[in-house]
């Protein structure tokens, strides 16, 4: 049975939306880049988790260039094993860089995250198969970070399993960690779910205090399944600040705080959330951090989120830990569960002050503005079975399914400024598009 949904740009309002080239990876595994209009710019043959188009800036002026996973290492086990190596490809898709062969274990277990750093290393967000002090002797995927040089050499590493005294569960907490991880010491998508790495760069908090925890080597990091937000102190591996991975929640029921309005606002439970980051120099609300707060399923042990389905977009002034800014779909004027997606999706600023927001679980792309007016919206057409699936793979690629499924999931999406693409590469002119009456 096929299911019928809107697909392609579905809402433009040119006179508000910020115009950009928008790229992301389709279901069918193949990464394209598009304008507003819905329009194909440029495409790769692989995906990315995500792919993202390098700033010149870090890139020695080069423009066009694209981050991707090239090989798939071959692990049965699929989810965070899946990726052998990882790899930039140029505008007209040669290979530029490729690493993973000389990783640990023969397979760069990329997953989730990474970036291009200024001084030219590689952070890669890995997975590493090991039994874990704490966890008992079952091997499981722990995951953590390697900074790679350009030559291949790992230059300093990080892995989540060694500061698990660090996360602040409860009694109950470790008992459901431990529980779980007996349960299924071989789920494919590991037993934190590490699903998000960025380092801070330069930032307003950093600037006025030169010893702040949020100096500009650490990175903030993001656990689904713990719902914690931490920061790593990039010279000691300590987390030197987080969030999470409990709340002070007075009103108790994920309704109330869907439906909180006011701002600002202390923080309350975030559930299953990914993209943190700090919002960058130059851009409306910079220093703050923005995330997906997914509100799916999450903790340990869980955590009570209600029956009203909704996810959330917050923007949190990390000295203050006060929600400063949100978005959610009554900010829309419609219902909380008409915005949800309970794992993968994202949220960037730009720079007139909107948001671009990945609603993953459904390939929605959207951009909102401060008041929450959604002045741009595409469905990806681009249906499969899976980021990283092909329809006669047997093992399934899509999380939380036993089966092949059909899907248009999308798990982040990048705004794309015009300049970072070769002079004289195309984007149609805007014009208003309303399909969603």
């Amino acid at each position: 049975m096929a299911f019928v949904r809107l697909a392609g740009v579905t809402y433009l309002d040119p006179e508000l939306v910020f115009d950009s080239y928008v790229l992301f990876t389709g279901a069918d595994s193949v990464t394209r880049l598009i304008d507003l209009t819905g329009s194909v710019v440029h495409d790769w043959p692989y995906a990315g988790v995500p792919p993202r188009i390098l700033d010149p800036a870090l890139n020695r002026g080069r423009v066009g260039d694209v981050g991707v996973q090239l090989s798939d290492s071959g692990d049965a086990r699929g989810g965070i094993y899946a990726n052998g190596t990882v790899g930039q490809l140029d505008w007209d898709g040669e290979v530029v860089w490729e690493w993973g062969r000389q990783a640990p274990g023969g397979a760069a277990r990329q997953n989730h995250d990474w970036e291009l750093l200024p001084n030219g290393n590689r952070l890669i967000l890995v997975t590493a198969p090991r039994a874990v002090p704490g966890l008992g002797d079952h091997v499981v995927g722990d995951q953590g970070l390697y900074e790679v040089a350009p030559d291949g050499e790992i230059v300093w590493s990080w892995l989540a399993g060694d500061h698990l005294d660090e996360f602040g569960f409860s009694a109950d907490g470790w008992a459901a960690l431990r529980a779980t991880v007996a349960r299924d010491p071989e789920d494919p998508w590991g037993y934190l779910e590490m699903n998000s790495a960025k380092s801070l760069g330069p930032n307003r908090w950093s600037s006025a205090q030169a010893d702040s925890v949020f100096h500009p080597d650490n990175i903030l990091v993001s656990f689904r399944k713990a719902n914690v937000v931490a920061l790593i102190d990039k010279s000691t591996g300590a987390l030197a600040w987080k969030l999470g991975p409990y709340f002070d929640d007075p009103a108790g029921a994920q309704h109330q705080r869907i439906n909180a309005h006011k701002v600002p606002r202390p923080l309350d439970q975030i559930c299953g959330q990914h993209n943190p980051h700090l919002i960058a120099p130059g851009l409306p609300g910079a220093g703050n951090i923005l995330v997906f707060d997914n509100q799916g399923g999450a903790g340990y042990p869980p955590a009570g989120i209600g029956i009203y389905a909704g996810s959330r977009v917050l923007e949190i002034d990390p000295a203050t830990e006060e929600i400063v800014w949100q978005y959610t779909a009554e900010d829309s004027g419609l219902p909380s569960w008409t915005f949800f997606s309970s794992f993968v999706s994202s949220a960037q600023r730009l720079p007139n002050g909107n948001t671009l927001i990945t609603e993953g679980m459904q390939g929605r792309i959207f951009q909102v503005t401060a008041g929450g007016d959604v002045v741009w919206e595409y469905h990806s057409p681009y249906a499969g079975y899976g980021v990283a699936g092909e329809p006669e793979v047997k093992q399934p690629r899509v999380p939380g399914v036993d089966r092949l499924t059909l899907t248009s999931l999308v798990y982040r999406a990048q705004a794309v400024p015009f300049d970072w693409t070769p002079p004289g590469t195309a984007h149609t002119p805007l014009r208003v598009v309303d399909l969603r009456r």
